[in-house]
């Protein structure tokens, strides 16, 4: 066998795409999905009050370390919330780009 022959074989495409309905139970995989992304962002502004609280004890109070914490669980709370909003267009962005690659 040529190397050539060999190269056409790595290149070989399987023909295989996602398909939506092949498998049974996947409005409801898709609505608990929905439902973990939905707790994921409620925890994030529950962190987010939380974190703010503490802020403004620690700046009210003097605590310098309550106030340097709160500042951080703001940050946190702003990233965790980013991540479940933006996971649709991450993976979309990344599958599509996957399809791509030739």
């Amino acid at each position: 066998m040529f190397l050539a022959d060999k190269v056409v074989q790595l290149a070989y495409d399987p023909g295989i795409k996602p398909n939506e309905g092949g498998l049974p139970g996947f409005e409801v995989l898709k609505q608990v999905m929905g439902s973990i992304n939905l707790f994921g962002l409620i925890g994030a502004v529950g962190a987010l009050a939380v974190s703010a609280s503490v802020w403004a004890w620690g700046h009210h109070s003097g605590g310098h370390q309550a106030e340097a914490n709160g500042k951080k669980g703001v940050l946190v709370s702003f990233g965790a919330a980013l991540l479940p909003g933006a996971a649709n267009g991450v993976v979309a962005f990344f599958s599509t780009l996957g399809t791509q690659v030739h």
